[in-house]
């Protein structure tokens, strides 16, 4: 069997970005595993599929529980949005639809798992306040609106749209690696690198998962957390729909790094000899780098996440913004330390995909959580958990995610 073992992070936050987690992969034994379980318990192996926030939140929730998980990726863990996503958390912004009661329990559950993992040090977790912004680019400087500091550019009609009570951040790479080594290390998860070809079903019930290359893994139960990926597994494109939406960042790193403080921006962003705004993002993180994302389309997911790349006019977009925004942010007093792009998994109905796979015993689905799911990788990961160990899931109501939903209309 084949795990992923850690290296132990740097001693400092900062340098913990400079030099993010490295995974390499050595040999092990499955005893591990079964000395989780405790007197009494049956084993039982749950296989995970996918190293993204969702899928290592379900293993760590599932094994917290005393279950043997083997976590399979394609690629490496957090490479995708779960690695260039900005981290951004908000307790009510899904107040009103159907995920509110879901955000809402991961934000509390992000706070604990902050204390429980050391979040601040360990993966930039902190409280934030939150602005909204309306900026010009062919206007003026607007002077002092009461704005951060390091906020000079043409900003106008500023609003406190989240406070340090309701606003949160996480560098999202680093938080998705943090639970899986604390997962492994505690909990004995394992991990296997390769690409998942078929879940095996006997009599109406999960069997196993055939990876390529024709290794088979025999599991009670298998969790399918393939982000947009998901939208190339015939076993759920038969069911629903997943769509991606690619979305572009920046992350610079500012010469006075000590200037920028903690105040996330939302902007209405209208550039020059444009009618239409742009709505760009912009996240400080605890280490001084700033986190700007947006310009958003939908296209074609590629078939590996290697194969994702930027467009060069949506990255030449967000650079202008970044100087626009501030003079902290310009060429010449801030690096450019990445230009990438993610594709978000999106369904037609707006409403994150979680729960048994109808017609299907042991298999679960989770995916569709758009932009949330750094946010709502938590309370998905413990509710999943609890729907497949204890056979209801008590935390957080599941059936409004049901992939039943889509074929109850064919």
């Amino acid at each position: 069997m084949a795990v992923i073992s850690s290296m132990l992070f740097p001693s400092t936050l900062s340098r913990r970005l400079s030099h993010p987690r490295t995974l390499t992969i050595c040999s092990t034994t499955s005893k591990s595993m079964a000395n989780n379980l405790t007197d009494g318990e049956t084993s039982k192996r749950v296989v995970v599929c996918g190293g993204g926030v969702i899928g290592v939140c379900t293993a760590y929730f599932l094994s917290k529980k005393g279950i043997a998980v083997i976590l399979v990726e394609k690629s490496a863990v957090a490479c995708a949005a779960s690695g260039k996503a900005g981290g951004f958390l908000a307790f009510d912004w899904c107040d009103g639809g159907p995920v509110a009661p879901l955000a809402r329990a991961s934000f509390n559950l992000h706070r604990s798992l902050a204390e429980e993992l050391n979040g601040a040090e360990s993966y930039g977790y902190r409280p934030l306040t939150t602005l909204s912004l309306t900026v010009r680019e062919s206007k003026p400087g607007s002077g002092d609106l009461g704005l951060p500091a390091w906020v000079d550019g043409p900003a106008k009609s500023p609003s406190t749209i989240g406070t340090t009570q309701t606003t949160a951040q996480v560098h999202p790479q680093l938080f998705t690696r943090k639970v899986l080594s604390t997962a492994m290390e505690k909990y004995g998860v394992e991990v296997v690198i390769g690409k998942l070809e078929e879940v095996r079903v006997e009599l109406g019930r999960v069997d196993s998962v055939v990876l390529e290359g024709g290794r088979v893994i025999e599991a009670d139960s298998v969790v399918l957390a393939m982000g947009p990926w998901s939208g190339k597994f015939e076993m759920l494109s038969s069911i629903f729909r997943i769509y991606g939406t690619k979305a572009h960042s920046i992350v610079l790193e500012p010469k006075e790094a000590n200037a920028i403080t903690p105040h996330a921006l939302f902007l209405t962003y209208y550039p020059c000899n444009a009618r239409e705004a742009l709505d760009p993002e912009v996240y400080p993180r605890p280490t001084g780098e700033v986190y700007l994302c947006g310009m958003s389309s939908q296209e074609e997911v590629p078939d590996d996440p290697d194969q994702v790349t930027s467009n060069p006019e949506s990255i030449q977009a967000l650079k202008r913004v970044a100087k626009t925004v501030s003079s902290y942010l310009d060429e010449e007093n801030a690096r450019v330390k990445a230009e990438q792009a993610c594709f978000l998994p999106s369904t037609e109905d707006g409403i994150p995909v979680i729960g048994e796979i109808p017609g299907i015993k042991g298999c679960y689905v989770a995916t569709g959580h758009s932009c949330w799911g750094i946010l709502n990788g938590p309370a998905t990961g413990a509710a999943l958990a609890e729907l497949i160990v204890d056979g209801v899931a008590t935390s957080v109501d599941l059936s409004r995610f049901s992939p039943s939903r889509f074929s109850k209309g064919r």
